[in-house]
């Protein structure tokens, strides 16, 4: 009898992340010889610790389809790093339990950065505890910091949202300066990388086009120096727009929006930069300003996708199960871009030891010199993951996404695990 398959996602979610699941699970259902039944974990890897499976094959190939046009985390997702085995070999022993008795001999695992540490460790517990796992991470997050990959799955989404969104405040701002705001601010997700606040760069085509400044996590924020090019810019421009990345620091390298408390993964949570950066403006300079924070739109926009982000989330999917069905174990499916114009790219893979925990910044040549703009490179490599759009179906003027029935897998061990 063919090992049934535990597919979670895990971390923030995107507006494609579905479209992985969707890769997952279709290309599984193709291969009922070597794939018995997809069980999803609720709420990521706590499904698994606490036996809270799903059962996706009681959910229509229609409605699995869906799943592809559907934002957010269809199985719920979760904030929860697993410790190494010698920390807290419950954990393992706990999987190994719920694995055995379900007959799981498959794990994908959905997320970034921590997710795919999860994912790493899982695939070490078949020699620690001797039991085998064939484990594939599939890699999604908004901020494109995944090494290896040449772009991670939910970026490209992200990107043309921030340099949609960026371009129409911008047009507002415009046509009201002359007696109203001059200052627009909008804050973008990022702690570390910019690569989210560089692509609202992709909105600025000639001279005078917003964004006019773009603050990066990358680049030491000066507060001079800041003031000064937006007092040039509302001089020349008659208004100035600001993208700015919520990881931004001061030159003591304390977030400008430290709120001083962390979240479940012990970094630090963020309260807001750009309200922060907009009054620097209104005490310095004394022109009105409107802030915006994109925060969890940006990520749950699927209405406006790229087309190159839902191709490549489904194919990262899809490629999982491939790679696990063909005997790889421990490794990632990745993007490989083979050419900028025209873009074209294939499938590759990475070790997950390689990946996990490992995060990819802006390179300094995609920043220009004075640290408030994108280069030419940097737009020649963001621009073709905003390429292309694919629409959900709407249904009485609204997306029509699919909620599904998430039926639960009956348990069958005695003892219960709860996640504290």
């Amino acid at each position: 009898m063919p090992k049934n398959a535990f597919y979670a996602q895990s971390g923030g979610v995107t507006s494609v992340i579905n479209a992985s699941a969707c890769g997952v699970i279709e290309t599984a259902r193709q291969h009922p010889d070597q794939i018995g039944k997809v069980y999803a974990g609720r709420n990521g890897i706590i499904g698994a610790l606490e036996e809270d499976l799903i059962d996706t094959s009681q959910e229509s190939a229609e409605a699995i389809a869906a799943l592809r046009h559907t934002p957010s985390g269809a199985f719920g997702s979760c904030r929860y790093k697993l410790k190494g085995l010698e920390e807290n070999k419950a954990e393992y022993e706990r999987l190994i339990e719920v694995f055995k008795a379900h007959d799981i001999g498959y794990f994908f695992y959905n997320g970034g950065g921590d997710s795919q540490d999860t994912s790493h460790k899982v695939s070490q517990i078949g020699d620690a505890l001797g039991y085998h796992v064939t484990c594939i991470g599939v890699p999604k997050t908004v901020d494109n910091d995944l090494p290896i990959t040449d772009n991670c799955p939910g970026f490209g989404s992200v990107a043309k949202y921030v340099a949609v969104s960026i371009r129409e405040a911008a047009f507002d701002v415009a046509s009201m300066a002359k007696t109203s705001t001059k200052i627009f601010v909008l804050e973008v997700m990022g702690r570390h990388a910019g690569w989210i606040a560089a692509a609202g760069g992709l909105a600025r085509e000639q001279e005078g086009d917003a964004p006019h400044i773009i603050l990066f996590p990358e680049v030491t924020f000066n507060k001079e120096q800041f003031l000064a090019k937006v007092d040039e810019t509302v001089n020349k421009f008659g208004y100035c727009c600001i993208v700015v990345s919520e990881g931004v620091k001061d030159e003591t390298g304390k977030f400008l929006a430290d709120a001083g408390t962390r979240d479940a993964f012990g970094h630090a949570q963020l309260g807001g930069c750009a309200p922060v950066v907009a009054n620097m403006c209104k005490d310095a300079l004394g022109h009105k300003y409107h802030w915006a924070v994109a925060d969890y739109l940006q990520r749950a926009a699927r209405h406006i996708a790229s087309k190159t982000d839902v191709d490549q989330a489904y194919a990262m999917g899809k490629a999982a199960v491939e790679f696990a069905i063909q005997g790889k174990n421990a490794v990632m499916p990745t993007v490989v871009r083979t050419s900028n114009n025209p873009y074209t790219w294939e499938i590759g893979h990475a070790d997950l030891a390689d990946v996990a925990n490992v995060e990819k910044k802006m390179p300094a040549e995609y920043i220009t010199e004075d640290g408030f703009g994108i280069t030419e490179a940097c737009r020649e490599y963001l621009q073709p993951l905003i390429a292309g759009e694919d629409y959900p179906p709407y249904k009485n003027g609204l997306p029509d996404y699919v909620v599904l029935n998430n039926v639960a897998v009956p348990k069958k061990l005695a003892t219960e695990f709860k996640v504290k």
